[in-house]
């Protein structure tokens, strides 16, 4: 079933991607755009709303030292609305797979379960906020994606998936970014801690523009209050210290990184990047860095890019259950190799890979010693 699945899935990618390329899109784009800058007193009660959904497919292989190999077909659907309430007034309502999992939409196939159940038991919102924009600012309040710049995507410290809950604001302009937010994580819902947890944030990013060249230097400090002595937040610890499943350590956490922008390399955009963590809420293996580089940006059809990245994490460095889910098997306690790449095959699909060859340290591992962990994720993506 899952192979059928799977092969209906690629030969309707393949269908709208022969449909893309045949029937140009510059009208429709212009039309969308014409609308969406018009005042909102001006549109229709149907152009208030704004759709933004995807369907990924996987197939993934684990293979470690400790434990069974894994080999599955997953997917995850994201769907997206944004309802323009007055100028400047929004309203966010997203839904997303993986039974309200922190930072994954994944859900596996199974061969005992009506496929029906795939699309809809598991869907739970991870945004449902107002967003207020003026001028340069942007006020957030509710359940929404993360607002803090990672340089070339680095996930040290935040996963892709991650949604704020709270109050968050923002200021961008040509030479800065200003970020600030109160959030309290135990209010996911997928949260099992015996007491409330708060995050207070903050993230200032300095832009400069170079002859050829952009330079973004930042830091951030992230403090999580109530963490230690609480038990773990989402049933596990994902590489932190815990002793009887209650975590032994607080999570305050700095950031600072450095990242070059090139406009032109060998005809395609490059960015690189060296990001560090150091927790100053433990006392021991407190410290993670990345190091990352991506060639290529898959913005229109035909074009690709590669990412290489190098991660090196501590039991303690940053709040695992927030940090990438992928690389490691997700969390900290672990370092190694990640190589990510994606290709634009239609204006929307996407085929993309990432591959992970890690070592994850003895704490980590479930035969106490040092063990290898390789991961093989093969995708296509669909939004619509």
């Amino acid at each position: 079933m899952k192979k059928i699945v799977l092969s209906m899935a690629a030969l309707a990618t393949v269908a709208m991607a022969e449909g893309d390329i045949n029937h140009p899109h510059e009208r429709i784009d212009e039309k969308k755009a014409t609308i969406e800058h018009a005042p909102v007193a001006e549109r229709s009660f149907l152009e208030r709303f704004h759709l933004k959904n995807d369907l990924r497919l996987r197939y993934e292989s684990i293979e470690r030292d400790d434990k069974a190999n894994t080999y599955r077909n997953r997917y995850r659907l994201r769907l997206g609305l944004r309802v323009d309430l007055l100028d400047n007034l929004e309203l966010d309502v997203g839904m997303r797979s993986g039974f309200a999992n922190p930072t994954s939409g994944n859900q596996t196939f199974h061969d005992d379960e009506p496929l029906k159940d795939y699309f809809f038991k598991s869907l739970r919102f991870n945004v449902l906020g107002l967003a207020y924009k003026t001028g340069n600012s942007t006020y957030k309040l509710g359940r929404h994606p993360y607002m803090m710049y990672r340089p070339v995507k680095s996930q040290l410290v935040w996963d892709n998936d991650v949604s704020m809950n709270g109050l968050n604001y923002q200021y961008k302009d040509d030479t800065k970014i200003i970020t600030i937010g109160a959030n309290q994580p135990t209010l996911e819902e997928a949260s099992v801690a015996k007491d409330d947890v708060n995050l207070f944030l903050a993230q200032y990013v300095h832009k400069t523009k170079l002859d050829s060249a952009k330079l973004n230097l930042g830091a951030g400090i992230y403090y999580y209050d109530g963490l230690k002595g609480n038990t773990e937040l989402f049933g596990s610890s994902k590489g932190n210290t815990v002793l009887n499943g209650v975590y032994t350590n607080d999570y305050h956490i700095v950031e600072g990184f450095a990242e070059v922008q090139l406009k032109d390399v060998f005809g395609m955009p490059l960015k690189a990047a060296a990001s560090i963590a150091y927790n100053f809420g433990a006392d021991d293996n407190n410290f993670g860095y990345d190091l990352g580089i991506q060639l290529g940006k898959a913005k229109h059809v035909g074009d690709w890019q590669v990412k290489y990245s190098y991660t090196d994490i501590q039991e303690d460095a940053v709040f695992g259950a927030y940090s990438d889910s992928d690389n490691f098997g997700g969390g900290s306690g672990a370092k190694g190799h990640a190589l990510r790449g994606k290709y634009k095959m239609a204006k929307n699909l996407y085929l993309a890979g990432n591959f992970f060859f890690n070592t994850l340290y003895a704490s980590k591992s479930a035969t106490g010693v040092e063990a290898d962990y390789e991961r093989v994720q093969l995708d296509v993506i669909v939004k619509f």
